[in-house]
């Protein structure tokens, strides 16, 4: 009876992650898909960091926007604008060490075990690290029940929780040109090639 009874839990857990994961790709499509999406964020550090912005995706190209920075990723070439100092930094995409912060956010799907359960406002669907692999050590994601759009994400990094909350969240309708850097808008900054 104790054999079928963990036959069963085992069996559970392995449709709850299938589950998990199947709801976790839908939502992650509708965010870096080839359609591409926009939305706000707003992100906690423990409180000793926070920012918010706009940022906007579309296969491996992207732009953000917040109080200090911009930034143009064409999938080849990053462009980030300092604000305050005038200064447009090049980066190559795979190589880009322009954005400190983001660096430690990189995700491979296949690091992950997942699980999903009810949750006030939604689902949530926690990932946590495999023993042995590299990434963010466990992911909280709230998404809507209906659609699996994101409302916000809780990441673990080492001991330290990130929080993004997100809003006004849009998929498709992202056009390559929305992402170009608009070079002729920064003539009178200085470029700093970091290739």
């Amino acid at each position: 009876m104790l054999i079928n009874a963990l036959c069963t839990i085992q069996a559970q857990e392995t449709a709850n992650s299938r589950q998990a994961r199947r709801i976790f790709n839908s939502a992650y499509q509708q965010v870096f898909g080839e359609k591409g999406a926009t939305l706000h964020y707003d992100v906690n550090i423990t409180g000793l960091y926070k920012t918010h912005g706009t940022i906007w995706y579309k296969g491996k190209k992207s732009k953000f926007e917040d109080a200090k920075m911009s930034s143009w990723n064409d999938g080849q070439i990053v462009y980030t604008v300092k604000k305050k100092k005038r200064e447009v930094e090049i980066h190559t995409a795979k190589n880009n060490k322009s954005d400190k912060y983001s660096q430690k956010f990189k995700f491979e799907p296949d690091n992950y075990t997942y699980s999903v359960a009810l949750a006030e406002g939604g689902l949530m669907v926690t990932l946590k690290l495999i023993k042995g692999r590299k990434g963010m050590k466990e992911i909280h994601a709230l998404l809507e029940r209906n659609t699996y759009s994101p409302i916000s994400v809780k990441i673990k990094i080492a001991f330290i929780w990130t929080t993004i909350k997100i809003s006004d969240f849009h998929s498709g309708g992202i056009t390559d040109e929305m992402l170009r850097f608009p070079k002729e808008q920064f003539k009178d900054y200085k470029f700093v090639d970091k290739r």
